[in-house]
């Protein structure tokens, strides 16, 4: 895991540093589309970081959630809302099917908003141009909500399906280098959903798309017990 996390590292520290000494050294003059570039491999690195620190904390149980009673809805169509720009560039339809009668979530807010981007984050950057990518949520009799986010990108093959969820892991190291993906928002979506009590997995036809769901606990299934006598 080590080497892994250095190799993530090294390369968006060689485009930067590559950029800056070629600059000093007047071999070239940056121009807003360059300077745009090293950037974004900023935000790609600081973003890993957080994640990094994130995931520790969560595979050592020593990240706290702040759970509270939360519109689910609410939280999804936000997200959507928020990557409808990114997904009009990329020429991918977006869409959410969400029940007027949804009950709420016991869930730390920030932590499932992470979950709900981390996800999107995924099926759009594996979604071709004319692509599809839709969130919806459905109730079982046991109290829970299934989140599930599917797009219409290339699949994954069945003998790399059982380690999506897994550090770094990567069926096509170099295609994914390319979508810009670091192996980590996976990885942190089933320790997040997992610390809420839930679960997560994925389905996937090659060719076809992918489906990945996790689950959070409805608000009544954790009601405290009045204490009064």
């Amino acid at each position: 895991m080590l080497a892994d996390i250095a190799h993530e590292l090294r390369n968006p520290l060689s485009i930067i540093q590559g950029n800056m000494e070629a600059w000093l050294d007047g071999v070239i003059s940056p121009t807003p589309e360059q300077i745009a570039s090293v950037y974004d491999e900023t935000v790609l690195l600081s973003r890993l970081v957080t994640d990094l620190r994130e995931l520790s904390l969560a595979e050592a149980g020593q990240l706290k959630l702040r759970q509270e009673a939360a519109v689910l809805g609410e939280l999804i169509s936000a997200e959507v809302s928020g990557i409808q720009s990114r997904c009009q560039q990329k020429k991918i339809s977006v869409s959410a099917e969400l029940s007027d009668r949804l009950p709420q979530v016991f869930i730390d807010k920030d932590r499932i908003r992470q979950v709900l981007h981390n996800l999107m984050d995924n099926a759009i950057r594996h979604t071709p141009a004319g692509g599809s990518v839709k969130i919806s949520v459905r109730l079982d009799k046991q109290g829970w909500a299934t989140v599930s986010v599917s797009d219409t990108g290339n699949g994954v093959a069945p003998e790399d399906l059982p380690f999506v969820f897994d550090h770094f892991y990567k069926a096509d190291r170099a295609r994914q280098r390319g979508h810009g993906g670091a192996g980590i928002g996976l990885a942190l979506v089933k320790q997040l959903v997992e610390l809420h009590g839930g679960k997560a997995w994925a389905e996937s036809k090659v060719g076809k798309g992918s489906t990945f769901y996790f689950t959070l606990p409805t608000a009544p299934k954790f009601e405290i017990p009045s204490t009064n006598s």
